[in-house]
This record gives C-alpha cells, structure tokens and sequence, in this order.
C-alpha cells in the first residue's frame, strides 16, 4: 500500500500551547499474550507504519483487543493525547441523508476502504506524539493509526477531496465506505471504472 499522497491529506495532531506530555506508565501482559501483540507489531514494521524511538516525550499504552474473528487488534490509549488538541470540526455526513440520497438508482455498489487509517501518513511533526510500549521496544506511528481523535474527519476530508466530481451525483461517502450508484444498471462497469 503507497499511501495516499501527502498532498491529499495528513494527519495533524495540534497540541494546545503549554498542554504538559504525558507518560502512561508500562503496563504487563501475560506471556502468550505478548506473543502474540510482539507478532503484531513486527507485521507494522514490516509495513513501515511505525518506527523505532529513544527519547519520546508522550507515551502511551496498547490495549490488546480480540476482533469477533477471534483475531488480536492492537489499540493504543491515546486518551491523554487526545485531551491535548481541539477538536476539528470538519462535517461528516448525516447517515439519514445519505440513506435519502441512494434512492430510486438501479443499481448500488457498496464498497469498503480497506486499512483506511494507515492510508494517510501523519505529520511528520505529529509522528512522535504517536509513541506507545510494546513488549519489545517503543514506536511511534508514521501513518494515522485508529484511535486518534479528528482520524474521521481527516478520511472524510480526503474523500471529499478525492471524490469531489463525483460526490451526490455518482457516488456517496461516508468516512471510507463508498455507495456507488448508477442509474442504469446496463452503465454499471463504466460506472465503476470511473470511481476506481
């Protein structure tokens, strides 16, 4: 995955002026746990969503999490960083409109952003205020991870930007899941490539 073009969207993270750096304290997992968060965080390293750190001045915590697949997600508690900037007001649609909007097409294509979080990179100013334990060291993240406050308005504004032309005509967006939507259900390819 490339990324989405810095150009498009980053994600800044603005701490207010005097706001004081918080360190969580280290907290322990049992063994096989941290097997498992360690496999994890090598698969982000190997992505290049995070990078090794000495020195952080904000530290937090992962909150190990199972997915109903039974799959372990790695959450961080970005609580305290997230108290530290204000909020951006930029909109996200009204789910009923949108729901109004998708009536009377053909047909409707439904399509969901796969990593949509690590599709835009943070503020290269931003990153290390990203930083968290881990078993086997410290890292901060390079690409916006889930968490973070203002992550959804940062996505909209992306797709708003990236689908502009296309916006309440041929397609509807919320955060990153994409409604597609054609008139006639003979036109869908063209429609589709046209999104794509």
């Amino acid at each position: 995955m490339p990324g989405l073009d810095p150009n498009v969207a980053v994600h800044k993270s603005p701490v207010s002026e005097g706001v004081k750096p918080i360190k969580q304290p280290q907290r322990s997992f049992r063994p096989g746990l941290m097997i498992q968060i360690n496999a994890k965080v090598d698969k982000l390293i190997k992505a290049n969503f995070i990078r090794e750190v000495q020195y952080p001045t904000w530290l937090a915590n992962i909150v190990p999490i199972r997915k109903k697949s039974g799959q372990l997600r790695i959450c961080v508690d970005f609580r305290d960083l997230n108290n530290a900037y204000p909020k951006d007001d930029f909109p996200l649609p009204i789910t009923e409109l949108l729901v109004d909007a998708n009536a009377g097409f053909g047909a409707l294509f439904v399509i969901d952003g796969f990593s949509r979080y690590n599709q835009i990179k943070m503020d290269p100013n931003d990153e290390e205020l990203t930083t968290f334990w881990t078993p086997q060291g410290i890292y901060y993240y390079t690409v916006m991870p889930f968490g973070l406050k203002n992550a959804e308005a940062t996505c909209q504004r992306a797709m708003t930007i990236i689908f502009h032309d296309f916006l309440h005509n041929l397609v509807e967006c919320y955060v990153d899941d994409l409604v597609v939507k054609t008139k006639n259900r003979g036109n869908y390819t063209h429609d589709l490539r046209k999104v794509f």
